[in-house]
């Protein structure tokens, strides 16, 4: 199917599963129709599944967008408790059309999980509460991790009662978009249709030895090689090593359970000039799982003693604190935790981890494939052949899995159905209706206003101005720092550096948040007493002040994050 068929079918409001082969243009597309809704005033939630992959929509997982997190049920107490966290409920249901990126790396119970939240939010019995759904993504990818016992069958979300009740009509894009006409688009399309010749099999064998560069990843099919290369480069590095031991605390079975599925290791050993990995999500500080940088120092914290200092690929750099990964009971209560630096060595990382990543150049060992679909992911990371050092592969390497190919075979059917009746059809009295029903706008002229706008910030919003956006929004609605925290996740610090970003960038009123004039006098004295000394170990790189010299000397004793409030108040 051609782009313009499937933003055809897309704007005519039909749920929408969009796939296709890479270079086949399915972000393109996706963008093109996230454009079309914005310029007319539709609510559209841009999400994925995973961290990485959301960066690409620009847009949020869909666990964190839903309220799902990382559960497998939600019974009727935690919905009741969802709809009662203001900010979660307003966008859920605001959402008129909801975009799910990369949906074969989300499991089928999490599905069934989102048609479950916003069939609630929504009070209606339709799939996913009567909203337009897209599902973006190819299912030749590696299916989502899952327990031990499941099968694949018990994975995929095409599996799901959700995807049968959303009677997803399929777009399977088949034209080529990638620049260059590379040969390893040919050896993939080979891999999906399971039609490897001999000389598809002759050019991976010929860039055994090829010159990738120094900046590449290594990417391992298993834990363990990846584990020995990492413990490797880091030995060989010839600085002082710091540790990082995660905090635990609580149901000591359910500790157990987050030390298994959180990426960061439990005893985290860094240098300087590591090669490392984030883990996690944090929109705010400008990472997410599976950023990769660079450890460039070690700084001193007054809260944790000393953390790591970042420098990510695109030159940007960061102190990393620690991150909090949980479990919460019926009552929302937390009953076991884990706190660590969210950072894994990442010289070389499992090609589980990779997915969602476009690398310009990787060495690749396919030598020990385990699971189908592993040779497929793994090459499909890369833009070109010219950036694949490839060092062997086994019999299982180029296979893919059977429920896969059986379902895309399907997918195919389906798309060649729908382009049969639809390429040529007029949709403008669907596309319109469905605008109108959604509560957008038809006005030529707001509409071309909107178009232009999009086109200067190039349709995109960041994350940091998202996320400053929703702290403005509780906080003009009267929430104290404290609660703003609670509702987004995040800690007091973190707010109290967005309200004053949103002062010193937007002009936001922020006196009602003051510590009170005892405070700030205070900590206003011993600030232009501490700068009149100089001393260098009182002030950070950056040139701010330091908070442990301050606290020290207040009387009676600040909190750190009362004093960082105050400080808003001096500056």
């Amino acid at each position: 199917m051609k782009q313009e068929t499937a933003l055809k079918l897309l704007k005519a409001g039909e749920n929408v599963f969009l796939t296709g082969s890479a270079g086949a243009g399915k972000t393109y597309t996706l963008n093109q129709y996230i454009n079309y809704l914005k310029a007319r005033k539709v609510t559209v939630a841009i999400t994925a599944s995973t961290g990485i992959a959301a960066t690409h929509m620009n847009g949020m997982t869909i666990h964190t967008w839903a309220g799902i997190g990382i559960k497998d049920a939600i019974s009727e107490d935690e919905l009741k408790r969802m709809k009662e966290r203001k900010y979660l409920k307003e966008h859920l249901e605001n959402a008129q059309v909801l975009i799910i990126d990369e949906i074969s790396m989300l499991h089928a119970k999490q599905l069934n999980l989102v048609n479950k939240v916003l069939k609630y939010f929504k009070e209606s019995d339709e799939a996913f509460g009567g909203i337009q759904v897209i599902a973006a993504g190819d299912f030749f990818q590696l299916p989502p991790v899952g327990k031990k016992e499941e099968s694949n069958r018990d994975k995929f979300c095409f599996m799901s009662e959700a995807w049968v009740e959303a009677k997803f009509r399929v777009c399977y894009l088949t034209e080529q978009h990638r620049q260059g006409n590379d040969y390893l688009n040919d050896i993939l399309n080979a891999i999906r249709g399971q039609s490897i010749a001999e000389a598809h099999l002759q050019a991976l064998e010929q860039t055994r030895n090829q010159d990738v560069g120094d900046t590449f990843t290594r990417l391992y099919t298993h834990n363990m090689d990846v584990d020995s290369i990492n413990f490797k480069h880091l030995n060989e590095i010839d600085q002082e090593s710091r540790q990082f031991d995660a905090q635990c605390d609580g149901n000591e079975k359910l500790i157990e359970t987050l030390k298994s599925s959180v990426r960061a290791p439990e005893n985290l050993t860094l240098k300087k000039h590591a090669k490392v990995m984030f883990v996690k999500n944090n929109f705010d500080l400008g990472y997410i799982n599976g950023s990769l940088g660079e450890v460039i120092a070690f700084e001193e914290d007054d809260e944790y003693g000393v953390l790591p200092k970042v420098k990510l690929t695109d030159g940007t750099t960061l102190i990393v604190e620690p991150e909090t990964w949980s479990v919460d009971n019926d009552e929302g209560k937390t009953i076991a935790s884990f706190q660590q630096i969210p950072l894994r060595l990442a010289w070389a990382i499992t090609i589980h981890k990779s997915q969602g990543m476009t690398l310009e150049a990787a060495e690749i060992n396919l030598a020990h494939t385990f699971e189908k679909g592993q040779g497929y992911v793994a090459l499909s990371r890369l833009k070109s052949l010219g950036g694949l050092r490839l060092l062997g592969m086994n019999e299982q390497a180029l296979q893919l899995d059977s429920l896969a190919i059986k379902a895309d075979r399907r997918f195919q059917e389906l798309s060649e159905e729908a382009d049969v009746h639809f390429e040529n059809a007029d949709f403008t009295v669907q596309h319109k209706a469905f605008i109108r029903h959604c509560g957008g706008t038809l006005n030529e002229y707001e509409i071309e206003r909107n178009e232009k706008k999009l086109a200067k910030s190039g349709g995109k919003q960041s994350f940091a101005s998202a996320t400053l956006d929703e702290t403005r929004a509780l906080f003009e609605e009267g929430y104290e720092i404290q609660d703003i925290a609670v509702e987004r996740g995040l800690t007091p610090a973190t707010i109290i550096n967005h309200l004053g970003r949103l002062r010193k960038e937007q002009g936001l009123d922020i006196s009602v948040a003051s510590p009170g004039e005892e405070s700030v006098e205070q900590v206003r004295k011993i600030y232009k007493r501490l700068t009149k000394r100089n001393d260098a170990e009182h002030f950070n790189d950056d040139g701010s002040i330091k908070l442990r010299p301050i606290v020290e000397l207040t009387s009676p004793r600040m909190g750190y994050d009362q004093v960082r409030l105050a400080l808003l108040f001096v500056e």
